[in-house]
C-alpha cells in the first residue's frame, strides 16, 4: 500500500498557494461586487430622475391685460410661488404672433408629478395668493390657463 508523504516544506508551499488562491478569489468577488454596487445605485439614481417633470402654463388673458397680468407675477405671484417651492424655469410672451397677442406663458420643473400637487395645494391655501384670487376675480385678467406636464425624453438636453 503507497501513502503519499509531504514534507513540510512542500505542506508549507502547499497552503501558501491555498492562501493566495483564496485571497485572490476574495479581492475579484470584492470587485465585481464593488462594480454591480455603483451600477445598482446609479440606475437608482437615474430612476429618480427620471419623475423630474415640467408644467406649461399658458395663460389667455383678456385682450390687452398681459401688462397688468406681467405686473402681478413680477411683484406678487412669482414670491408666492418660490415661497411654496414652485421653480420656474422662466416666462414668456410671443413676439411677433398675432393670434397670441394676448398670451402670457411660464414654465415650472417639479421633482415629480407627486410634489407638483403638493406644492400648487400649498400655494393655492396661502392666504397670500388668496388675495391676489379675489384682485383677480375683482378685476379681471384671464380668460382661460392651459397647462400641460411634460416629462423629458431621454436625448432632451434639460433633464
Amino acid at each position: 500500500m503507497k501513502t503519499n508523504h509531504l514534507s513540510p516544506a512542500m505542506l508549507l508551499n502547499r497552503w501558501k498557494f491555498k492562501r493566495w488562491t483564496v485571497s485572490a478569489i476574495a479581492l475579484v468577488s470584492f470587485a465585481a461586487g464593488s462594480l454591480v454596487t455603483a451600477r445598482l445605485v446609479h440606475i437608482n439614481q437615474v430612476r429618480a430622475d427620471s419623475n423630474r417633470v415640467f408644467e406649461l402654463r399658458v395663460y389667455h388673458t383678456v385682450p390687452g391685460k398681459v401688462p397688468e397680468l406681467e405686473t402681478r407675477f413680477r411683484d406678487t405671484t412669482s414670491k408666492i410661488l418660490a415661497k411654496h417651492d414652485l421653480k420656474v424655469v422662466g416666462y414668456w410672451v410671443p413676439e411677433g404672433a398675432p393670434a397670441w397677442d394676448n398670451t402670457f406663458i411660464f414654465m415650472l420643473a417639479h421633482s415629480s408629478r407627486e410634489e407638483a400637487k403638493k406644492n400648487w395645494d400649498a400655494f393655492r391655501a396661502d392666504p397670500e395668493f388668496q388675495e391676489v384670487l379675489k384682485a383677480e376675480q375683482a378685476n379681471k385678467t384671464v380668460e382661460k390657463i392651459d397647462e400641460t406636464y411634460m416629462r423629458p425624453t431621454d436625448f432632451s438636453p434639460m433633464k
